[in-house]
């Protein structure tokens, strides 16, 4: 039932843990080449009870372009069904296999037939949660799971092959107030022999919040926890040299950088990595996804996704100005 858009509380299911304009259920899917060189796609689908209405967003890079549509409809008598009009999702087998598709002619930007097959063992990460004063900005729950992906995906007309690309889903729920949340960062590396995946915020000023995460292998084991993580990343220009982000990231093209995860047990693991900072969220938020290019200390090579967003933050996002009163 965890794949499943039904997450709300022992109470009737019209009701929400919290009611909130900000609580979502959420699918999120990214593929890649294994190489990190080329284009890259990003689906999402979610469930708003405050609006009654589920959405979808597409949205990548393809052929040098930034692609970004979004659809949606409203809950109707059917507020589960993942399902509208230009995007579906249809999980075949929980856990270990699940169907995209989206379509152009009824409004999405990327048309999906793709199907994405489950290479590690699903991990749940612990509910996490962030206050302003009495505001609740972040509470939710979060699982992840490492996947290959094969089909097509078309833009403008022309149809591309996924052919055993890499990525991850993502399944989430609860509150997520992204326009007040300092930063966080969502790190998905994928190596031959397994994915590291860690989910992290910190205040204004580099205080922890939050951490969890693991390290899946592909031979089928349980994951292990993230306990610890560390990161020195930067903003890079054009021309690799280190850039402020400014206001709204307009110089900011790439990403590299040193992060160290520590796993239960204590075991190290450091990875170099180095990419191209190709799905901004301005202007509805700071930051976005980069495809990076990885290397780990005991000389495994990979490609990766990472999210580094939020709204203000003293190392990436420094001179961002923020409406509405920030955790502290």
């Amino acid at each position: 039932m965890d794949e499943l858009f039904v997450h709300q509380t022992p109470d009737l299911l019209p009701r929400v843990a919290t009611h909130h304009p900000h609580w979502r259920e959420s699918y999120f899917f990214d593929m890649h080449r294994p190489d990190a060189a080329g284009d890259v796609v990003f689906l999402t689908m979610a469930s708003f009870p405050a609006r009654q209405v589920l959405d979808s967003l597409q949205m990548g890079k393809v052929a040098g372009a930034p692609v970004l549509g979004h659809v949606e409809r409203a809950y109707g008598d059917d507020p589960h069904t993942t399902s509208m009009p230009g995007a579906r999702i249809d999980v075949v087998t929980p856990w270990k296999e699940v169907r995209l598709h989206t379509d152009p002619e009824h409004g999405a930007a990327i048309g999906l037939d793709v199907t994405f097959r489950a290479r590690t063992q699903p991990y749940g990460l612990r509910r996490g949660t962030m206050r302003a004063g009495a505001d609740v900005v972040w509470d939710q729950s979060h699982i992840l799971q490492s996947g290959i992906y094969t089909g097509t995906y078309t833009v403008d007309g022309t149809t591309h092959e996924i052919d055993e690309w890499v990525g991850q889903r993502d399944h989430s729920w609860g509150i997520r107030d992204h326009g007040r949340c300092p930063l966080w960062l969502w790190f998905q590396i994928q190596l031959d022999d397994g994915f590291l995946g860690v989910w992290h915020w910190e205040l204004a000023n580099g205080a922890r919040v939050y951490t969890d995460g693991c390290w899946a292998a592909t031979d089928g084991s349980e994951p292990v926890p993230v306990i610890d993580f560390r990161h020195d990343l930067r903003w890079r220009t054009a021309d690799g040299k280190e850039a402020t982000y400014g206001e709204d990231g307009a110089t900011a093209v790439g990403l590299a950088g040193v992060c160290t995860f520590v796993l239960a047990g204590g075991r190290e693991i450091t990875v170099e990595a180095t990419g191209t900072f190709d799905r901004p969220y301005e202007p509805f938020q700071r930051g976005g996804l980069s495809q990076m290019r990885v290397r780990t200390d005991d000389g495994r090579e990979g490609s990766a996704i990472y999210e580094v967003t939020g709204s203000h933050h003293h190392r990436f996002f420094p001179d961002t100005v923020v409406n509405g009163v920030l955790p502290t």
